[in-house]
C-alpha cells in the first residue's frame, strides 16, 4: 500500500489549474493531470492503515489501495487492469466524480488525503495513451437480446457488461449523441466529449449497437426536458423485440420555482442553457440563449448551478450571484464527527473562482421582475433556518438585478410516462421501484423490465450510475443465462 513512510515524506499534489482568466476564452478542460513521477509520489501516500474505508467509500468499491501501490512501484499497465475491475468509465470518474472516497481516506483525519482521482484519472488517460484500453468483444454469443434505455453512465455500464458476456445489446438514446447527461448535462470545460465517443467505439467493437434520436414509451416530455427524438417506440415493441429490457434513463425532470413572473423571457431551467451549450461546442447551432453582458442569477447551489455559473462566465456575463435556500456549511467539517462519510461543508468550485461570484446564502426568490415580458430583476428575501424549519425575516426584502435566471434547484424524478408505458410500479419519490440486493435485484414487477442508475434511486452521481449498471447487467445476465460470472 505505497510506501511505508510515504505520508510522512510528502504532501499532498494537487492537479494544476489553468488561469482563469486563459480558460474563461474556450470550452476545453483547463485541469492538468499527474505527471508519473507526482503519480509516484501521491501513490506513496497511501498508508497502510488496516482497514482502507476508501473501498467502502466508493460506490464502486474501487480497490484503491492496489491501484496505488501499483502507480507507486510504476506499474501502470496492472494499475489499469485493477481500475477496471470496478470501474467501466475511470476517466468519467476521474474528472467529475466529487471523490467521496478521498472524504473517507484514513489519512484525512489529521492531514491532507490521498489524491484518488488525480491518480485514476492518471492511471486511465495513461492507458489511453499506451494504447492499453481495447475492445473486449466475447468469446461466444448466447443468442439473447437485451435493450438498454437511456445512454447515460448507467446504461452504458450495463451495455458494456452484457455485450461482454456475449449478449446481443442495443442501447436507445433520445437525443442526438449518445451519453445522455454525461454528454449534455456537463460542459466541455469540465469533461470533453472526445472521451465518451471513444468508449462508444470500443462498445460498438464489443458488439453494442446505439440507436439516437429514439424515444421509448413516452410520446410526450415535461417541461424543461430536451427531445431530438425522430422515432418512438412503444414499451410493448420493445418487449416483444428483447429477452430483457433495462430502464436507465436519468432524472431529468427539472425542479421547477412557481413564483410571480416565472413566465418572464429569461428565466430557464439550466439544462436549457447547458444543453445547447454543449450542443454548440459538438458544432451545431448557437445557444439561444445568451448571458454576454447579462446579470446573472444561478437559483441553486450544487454541480449544476456551478455548470451554469462557469458557462455564464464564458458568455461574457456582467455578473454572476448564486442563490442557496440553505445556511451557509461550516468551511471546515468537524471530522471526528463526519469521518468517514461525506462531509457536509462550503465548497468552491474551479467555476465559482473564475470570476467574481457573489454566493447568497438562506436566500427566497419572492418574484421574478421584468418590463415588456422580459426579466429585470429577481425580489428575495432572507430566510432564519431553526430547528429545521423555514422562516422569512421581516423586512429583508431586496431586489436584485438580472437578466437571466437559470434554475437549477435539482431534478425531481424521471420521465414518469416512460415508467407508466411499460407498467412499472413507482416508489414515494416517483422513482422505478426495484431492489439492489438478493435474488431479483434491479428487477421492476415487470418480467424482464430491469431498471438502474438515475431511473431507480433518482437523481445521483456519475459513479453510482456505473455501479448501479454493473450490477444490474449482472441481474439481468442472471435472469437469462441462469448464473452468471460478470462482477456485481
Amino acid at each position: 500500500m505505497g510506501k511505508p513512510t510515504g505520508f510522512l515524506e510528502h504532501q499532498r499534489v494537487a492537479e494544476a489549474y489553468e488561469p482563469a482568466a486563459q480558460r474563461v476564452s474556450n470550452y476545453k478542460e483547463f485541469v492538468a493531470r499527474l505527471s508519473d513521477e507526482q503519480g509516484a509520489v501521491q501513490g506513496a501516500r497511501c498508508m497502510d492503515c488496516g482497514i482502507p474505508f476508501c473501498n467502502s467509500g466508493c460506490p464502486v468499491n474501487n480497490i484503491i489501495p492496489d491501484w496505488n501501490d501499483l502507480v507507486y512501484r510504476g506499474n501502470w499497465a496492472q494499475a489499469i487492469e485493477v481500475l477496471h475491475s470496478t470501474n467501466n468509465f475511470p476517466e468519467f470518474t476521474g474528472r467529475i466524480c466529487p471523490a467521496p472516497c478521498e472524504a473517507a481516506c484514513t489519512l484525512g483525519i489529521n492531514a491532507d488525503p490521498v489524491g484518488i482521482k488525480s491518480i485514476e484519472r492518471a492511471i486511465i488517460d495513461k492507458a489511453w495513451e499506451q494504447g492499453w484500453v481495447k475492445p473486449q468483444p466475447p468469446a461466444a454469443k448466447t443468442g439473447r437480446k437485451v435493450a438498454v434505455v437511456g445512454s447515460g453512465p448507467a446504461g452504458l455500464a450495463a451495455a458494456q457488461q452484457l455485450a461482454r458476456a456475449g449478449h446481443d445489446v442495443t442501447v436507445f438514446e433520445k437525443s442526438d449523441r449518445i451519453g445522455g447527461l454525461l454528454r449534455y448535462g456537463i460542459p466541455d470545460f469540465k469533461m470533453e466529449k472526445q472521451l465518451i465517443d471513444r468508449r462508444v467505439e470500443q462498445m460498438q467493437a464489443e458488439g453494442v449497437s446505439f440507436r439516437t434520436r429514439v424515444l421509448v414509451g413516452a410520446k410526450e416530455l415535461p417541461a424543461g426536458i430536451v427531445n431530438d427524438a425522430t422515432t418512438v417506440i412503444s414499451a410493448d415493441e420493445l418487449r416483444q423485440g428483447f429477452d430483457a429490457v433495462i430502464l436507465a434513463g436519468g432524472a431529468e425532470v427539472p425542479r421547477d420555482l412557481p413564483v410571480p413572473g416565472r413566465e418572464l423571457a429569461g428565466v430557464h431551467f439550466a439544462l436549457e442553457f447547458l444543453i445547447p451549450q454543449n450542443k454548440e461546442v459538438a458544432g451545431d447551432r448557437a445557444n439561444p440563449i445568451s448571458a454576454k453582458g447579462c446579470n446573472v442569477v444561478v437559483i441553486g447551489g450544487g454541480d449544476t448551478g456551478s455548470d451554469c455559473v462557469g458557462t455564464s462566465y464564458r458568455h461574457g456575463a456582467a455578473s454572476v450571484t448564486q442563490f442557496e435556500v440553505m445556511p451557509q456549511p461550516p468551511e471546515q467539517e468537524n471530522k471526528a464527527l463526519t469521518w468517514p462519510y461525506w462531509p457536509i461543508k462550503l465548497r468552491t468550485s474551479s467555476s465559482h473562482l473564475e470570476g467574481e461570484t457573489r454566493r447568497e446564502y438562506a436566500i427566497g426568490t419572492k418574484e421574478f421582475i421584468g418590463e415588456n415580458g422580459k426579466l429585470t430583476g429577481v425580489r428575495t428575501v432572507r430566510l432564519e433556518w431553526k430547528d429545521g424549519r423555514m422562516s422569512e425575516v421581516a423586512g429583508s426584502e431586496e431586489v436584485f438585478a438580472a437578466e437571466r435566471v437559470f434554475l437549477a434547484m435539482g431534478f425531481t424524478n424521471p420521465v414518469g410516462s416512460v415508467l407508466d408505458a411499460f407498467g412499472v410500479s413507482k416508489d414515494g419519490r416517483g422513482n422505478a421501484q426495484a431492489n439492489t440486493d438478493g435474488a431479483g435485484c434491479y428487477a421492476t414487477n415487470v418480467a424482464g423490465v430491469f431498471a438502474a442508475g438515475d431511473m431507480r434511486r433518482g437523481q445521483s452521481l456519475v459513479v453510482w450510475a456505473i455501479r448501479e449498471g454493473r450490477q444490474c447487467a449482472r441481474a439481468v445476465d442472471e435472469f437469462l443465462m441462469g448464473e452468471s460470472v460478470l462482477p456485481r
